[in-house]
């Protein structure tokens, strides 16, 4: 069976694949825990760091940014991929953090989040005292 090309159809294809900038194309992001903290490490090159927003709603970290975009009257194209904006992206935080103790910083271009494992959420281990009797455990008698 023969295709045919048609160069419409792939150049419309090509244009909504440019115009859809997924938050993770945006901000791509590194996610990892590191004992008893999650590490987040948001790429955002070229971002003022006055522009960066994180707020905690419920169980919801949003992070939003601001990329201008540098152009002049005189200045003529020839290819532009450097995404420009504000972009958001969202982590969906569960019970076991510690909301309260989240720290951020921004280096070099990469934000990183530090979300540390709450108290009570940590493991530890429950001691089991013995009085000497015989134990019942199920369904069988220990001496």
């Amino acid at each position: 069976m023969a295709r045919t090309f048609d160069p419409f159809r792939e150049m419309d294809r090509w244009f909504s694949d440019v115009a859809r900038t997924p938050a993770s194309a945006a901000m791509p992001m590194d996610l990892f825990r590191d004992g008893d903290v999650f590490v987040a490490k948001i790429d955002l090159p070229g971002v003022d760091p006055a522009s960066i927003d994180i707020d905690v709603d419920d169980r919801t970290l949003t992070v939003r940014a601001q990329r201008n975009a540098e152009t002049t009257e005189t200045q003529k194209w020839l290819v532009r991929e450097r995404p420009a904006g504000t972009f958001a992206r969202q982590l969906t935080l569960g019970y076991g953090v510690a909301l309260d103790q989240i720290a951020a910083e921004y280096n070099d271009g990469v934000l990183s989040l530090r979300i540390p494992v709450a108290e009570e959420a940590k493991p530890r281990k429950i001691s089991v005292s013995h009085s000497g009797g015989p134990t019942q455990i199920e369904g069988s008698v220990e001496s």
